[in-house]
């Protein structure tokens, strides 16, 4: 993880799963927390879910797919 992703990991006020290959197909949905990101995508059983975490000051970072 670099130190951006470090960075807005450990600031992030919210999380958010994106799915789709392009703006027509993409689903975004928040989560309060990384944990429930994640058991969204574990629903969807085929790791193409990307999980950002977003903070106050508008910063995002792309922290895993799940």
């Amino acid at each position: 993880m670099n130190p951006h992703e470090t960075f807005c990991l450990n600031t992030a006020t919210h999380f958010v799963a994106a799915r789709g290959r392009t703006p027509r197909q993409r689903t975004r949905e928040e989560f309060a927390t990384l944990e429930a990101a994640k058991e969204y995508a574990a629903d969807k059983g085929d790791s193409k879910t990307m999980i950002y975490a977003v903070n106050a000051l508008g910063n995002s970072a792309h922290i895993c797919n799940a």
